[in-house]
């Protein structure tokens, strides 16, 4: 949960996490996200070419992630795709 005060910050850190991602081998596409109903919840998602190419960019990630540590709530972390519709083959 991120207090409205320090949105623009959470933002900005934010960003350089998925930048920090985007830099790390099997990075897919990464986004930030906010929502609609509970404003002070947001999230960091990102797809990867697999599970293990995820696991070691977190390691890669992990300083610029540290300061976020706090404000993070603890959910499930991966997620594998069983169907997915509307996507080019």
């Amino acid at each position: 949960m991120v207090p409205e005060a320090q949105s623009q910050e959470f933002l900005k850190q934010g960003q350089n996490i998925v930048d920090t991602l985007r830099a790390q081998p099997g990075f897919l596409r990464g986004r930030l996200a906010r929502s609609v109903d509970e404003p002070n919840l947001w999230a960091l998602v990102s797809e990867w070419e697999g599970a293990g190419y995820y696991r070691r960019a977190l390691s890669a990630a992990k300083m610029a992630m540290y300061p976020l540590m706090i404000l993070m709530v603890n959910e499930p972390s991966a997620f594998e795709d069983i169907y997915v519709s509307g996507q080019e083959e």
